[in-house]
């Protein structure tokens, strides 16, 4: 019965011994875990704003591009009827004043979020494209 006890016992210690870590042990991996993850955070976050930055440089040359294309438009109307004319500057006041409210909206956004920034970007987009679409469109119409 001794020997039982004892081999138990045994057992236990031996079972114990190799699948417990110290608390040491046990407390390195967990910083070196937080120190992992920290890290990946960081690199997430520099990736994240690398991409905002990119993005405001792109849709400010567009914004850019488009204020040039309202100089033009505006020189070509100076030699239009003017019927046509005073019906050009208000498509034009119009498109620069959308072009200004979305270089605005840039400026003011402030990245927050990876998910906010997704949806603010996708909306932004959306917006730019449809104001090229309009400059495209008065561009034709006044070419006729």
């Amino acid at each position: 019965m001794k020997q039982t006890y004892l081999t138990l016992a045994a057992i236990a210690i031996l079972f114990t011994a190799t699948n417990c870590k110290s608390e040491t042990e046990k407390v390195e991996e967990a910083t070196a875990d937080v120190v992992e993850a920290g890290k990946d955070l960081e690199e997430a976050n520099t990736d994240y704003q690398v991409e905002v930055d990119k993005y405001r440089i792109e849709t400010a040359e567009k914004i850019a591009e488009n204020e040039k294309s309202i100089k033009e438009f505006n020189l070509r109307v100076a030699s239009e009827k003017k019927e046509a004319r005073e019906e050009y500057k208000k498509k034009i006041a119009e498109l620069e004043a959308k072009n200004s409210d979305l270089k605005m909206k840039m400026d003011n956004y402030k990245a927050d979020s990876k998910e906010n920034w997704e949806k603010f970007k996708v909306e932004f987009s959306r917006d730019m494209d449809e104001l090229g679409a309009a400059f495209k469109d008065l561009t034709v119409k006044n070419v006729k």
